[in-house]
């Protein structure tokens, strides 16, 4: 079987309204895909950030997957949080990015986005909080009905990822 060594972290997040930022992660692959060792999610701790807009996390992702086919090449999806001085926590965006099919080193800055809802309700959000959801997180990496959605650009994610690729020449793919 092939190998794929995912290794590297969540570097930090701006852009964003607020500070006081964390993110939930995941990663997404088709069936023919097994984890061999490593977390495929996880979250981040809340960062508030002293001086400038970028709240730094520097979470740890290592993960080992085998697999006999590339269909269903891994996917990151992101969901980055906001956290009020309540404890309230508010949803900042949605996102997503390919782990990079090359072996070596490769720094990703992820564009989240997030549902806007009707008027009353981002009339609503600016009063109390919270705000529209995706009922299915799928839709983050899926594509399917995502071109429906009312959305707005929120703001970008940084992931530094070293590759590692292990017997992929036996099933076609040079690297």
């Amino acid at each position: 079987m092939a190998e794929l060594h995912i290794i590297g972290q969540i570097i930090g997040a701006s852009g964003f309204p607020e500070n006081s930022l964390f993110c939930k992660w995941g990663v997404h692959t088709g069936g023919a895909w097994r984890l061999l060792s490593g977390l495929k999610e996880g979250q981040t701790q809340v960062d508030i950030p002293q001086t400038g807009d970028m709240a730094y996390w520097s979470h740890p992702i290592d993960l080992h997957y085998a697999t006999k086919g590339l269909q269903g090449w891994p996917k990151i999806h992101l969901q980055v949080w906001h956290q009020d001085s309540f404890g309230r926590c508010q949803l900042y965006g949605y996102g997503y990015c390919h782990v990079p099919s090359s072996p070596g080193h490769h720094r990703i800055t992820c564009v989240t986005w997030r549902p806007l809802g009707s008027w009353q309700e981002q009339l609503a959000q600016m009063f109390v909080g919270g705000g529209p959801q995706l009922r299915n997180p799928d839709l983050i990496y899926s594509g399917a009905d995502r071109y429906r959605l009312h959305t707005e650009t929120m703001g970008t994610v940084e992931l530094e990822l070293g590759v590692i690729m292990r017997h992929f020449d036996k099933y076609g793919v040079e690297s």
